[in-house]
């Protein structure tokens, strides 16, 4: 059995975002929030089942101490919003721009409660991380920022509040207490992905093209974000999870992070994930399958695929819908493996998870021009068990999981017998299921290859669609 990284907790008492500089001295009262109690996990570098889940149902505390809501609320004080938003300057939202909005929103940022400025910017890359007002730290590792060009940063001006909107025009929300700063996007880039190599999928898509400033401040939401895909269901906000998990009398809720569809090594993980915490004392582990659900990668399986991949999943019994949770988590990805992963992490804190699955090469991606791998396969998961304002997080590494050829099925991989266990990529997977030919029995459940392969038929899927090799979490 793999190790399970536990560590001790920053006791320190979080309190709002805000960072110490001498640009915000001041803090909106609305920010100042009450300190979160001591989570007591014990020390342990490498340590085994020694943690013992709490007897009563217990979500860990959110980030700050308190979940950040943004969206105004129904009534009056939304009309008057939307009324001001109409007098303001606009900024015209990118499809990316507005996942965003939708992530700060909600509170998976938290204790983030905009667009950064730049004291925040500049923390987040050279820090992976934020120092709150009263000296602890959270985990910030990827920026959350809004690009804007010349033209708009001259419309602006000194205005002090301007309006958002989306493609169609429509308000979405007020961003106020301006900080406009300059874009410098080589250096985004080089620290944000470790290297400016072409071909980068999030880098070509919302920043080589971006305008040559960032614009931060406080956001308000009209309403909340919605997409009318027949998905909107399962976008629960954090403050929703955290309620699903009470009424199912969680008390451990382990998260999978994932961009690919569920085959039976994934489903391993996460059985044997709630075995290890039944053994450790925990009466009713929760799992959260979660689906980033953001901008992904043209050759990568669409959302809507994925989701009626993972409904196939519980239907055919390979996961419990009984302790199991199936939602989209709403952020775009970067593809930035020991960078992102921490994102990842973070953000499950807030939506109440307090063990987190990571495997191999999480949120990783090949070499966009070598053939290699642009991460090593293993950062990820050491960063998770190192990385400052995650202390609170239980970080569940695993050894890697193949198809057994004896056992005919997936199975954690026993490197004394290397010889009975194939490995099935993401290529070789996607090319199977172009190619309309069967994967071995015990790879994935019936159900769900059948949507892959339709999803592979259809005239949905890009030409060139297994062009990546995809890095399985294990």
């Amino acid at each position: 059995m793999a190790s399970m990284a536990a560590f001790i907790a920053v006791t320190a008492p979080n309190s709002l975002h805000s960072i110490s500089n001498p640009l915000r001295p001041q803090l909106p009262a609305r920010l100042r929030l009450a300190p979160p109690p001591p989570v007591p996990f014990a020390v342990g570098k490498g340590r085994s089942t020694a943690l013992r889940c709490a007897a009563s149902c217990s979500l860990i505390e959110p980030d700050g101490g308190k979940l950040v809501d943004l969206v105004a609320r129904e009534g009056p004080a939304r009309e008057a919003l939307r009324r001001e938003a109409a007098r303001c300057p606009q900024i015209k939202l990118s499809r990316i721009d507005l996942e965003w909005v939708h992530v700060l929103s909600e509170g998976w940022a938290s204790p983030l409660c905009g667009f950064m400025r730049e004291a925040e910017f500049l923390q987040t890359l050279h820090f992976n991380c934020l120092r709150l007002g009263d000296g602890s730290i959270v985990n910030m590792s990827v920026p959350i920022v809004l690009a804007i060009d010349d033209a708009q940063k001259r419309a602006i001006g000194d205005r002090r509040r301007i309006a958002l909107v989306d493609a169609r025009d429509k308000l979405v929300a007020i961003l106020s207490d301006i900080d406009i700063y300059k874009h410098n996007k080589e250096e985004r880039i080089a620290r944000t992905w470790g290297t400016r190599v072409p071909g980068l999928p999030y880098v070509e898509e919302a920043i080589t093209n971006a305008g040559n400033w960032l614009i931060g401040g406080d956001l308000e939401v009209i309403e909340r974000i919605k997409y009318n895909d027949g998905l909107d269901k399962y976008r629960l906000s954090p403050a929703e999870l955290r309620e699903e998990f009470s009424r199912r009398n969680a008390d451990a809720v382990f998260a999978f992070q994932l961009r690919n569809p569920v085959h039976n090594g994934h489903a391993l993980l996460m059985t044997d994930t709630r075995r290890r915490l039944l053994e450790m004392g925990c009466k009713n582990p929760i799992l959260l399958l979660h689906p980033l659900g953001g901008y992904t990668k043209a050759d990568d399986v669409p959302l809507h695929w994925r989701m009626k991949q993972h409904e196939k999943v519980l239907e055919d019994g390979v996961l419990n819908p009984e302790t199991t949770v199936v939602a989209i988590f709403p952020s775009p990805m970067h593809y930035t493996s020991p960078t992102e992963v921490q994102w990842h992490a973070k953000s499950r804190i807030n939506a109440g998870a307090n063990f987190y699955i990571v495997g191999r090469d999480a949120a990783g991606m090949s070499h966009p021009i070598e053939k290699r791998d642009l991460y090593d396969a293993d950062h990820g998961k050491k960063v998770l068990s190192m990385a400052p304002g995650l202390e609170r997080l239980n970080i569940l590494p695993f050894k890697v999981a193949a198809y057994d050829k004896k056992q005919k099925k997936m199975a954690f991989f026993d490197p004394s017998r290397h010889q009975d266990f194939l490995f099935i990529s993401g290529t070789k997977m996607r090319t199977l299921a172009k190619n309309r030919e069967n994967p071995p029995d015990g790879f994935m459940c019936p159900g769900g290859w059948e949507v892959l392969v339709e999803y592979y038929d259809s005239s949905a899927a890009p030409q060139g669609a297994n062009k990546f090799r995809e890095a399985v979490p294990a």
